[in-house]
């Protein structure tokens, strides 16, 4: 995971859509909110004394960040079909023949 998202800001970077001081900003939030986080939580759960704890705030997280997605998604698809935009897809009668004979090897 590390490496492919080294990969995609080093291209970002060549192509030039990298705005290195929005990244500095976001790589110092990112930092912060991490050290933050560990804190809170390794304290919390010194508390509590129940490292459960942190696989319900993972869950959380995660079922927060795919109800979002698909919130949004969604909003974003019904926006692009109210407005007749291209969404990617092509018409499947005209991108297959159906009448066409398919050869033998291409059945198997």
């Amino acid at each position: 995971m590390l490496f492919s998202s080294s990969l995609s800001v080093v291209e970002f970077y060549f192509l030039g859509r990298f705005p290195i001081p929005y990244a500095l900003y976001l790589i110092g939030v990112s930092i912060t909110a991490g050290f933050g986080g560990q804190f809170l939580v390794r304290k919390i759960v010194k508390t509590l004394k129940r490292a459960s704890l942190i696989v319900f705030i993972l869950s959380a997280v995660i079922f927060a960040s795919a109800l979002t997605m698909g919130v949004v998604g969604a909003q974003k698809s019904m926006d692009m079909i109210k407005q007749h935009q291209y969404m990617g897809f092509l018409n499947f009668c005209e991108a297959i023949d159906i009448r066409k004979p398919v050869d033998k090897l291409e059945r198997a």
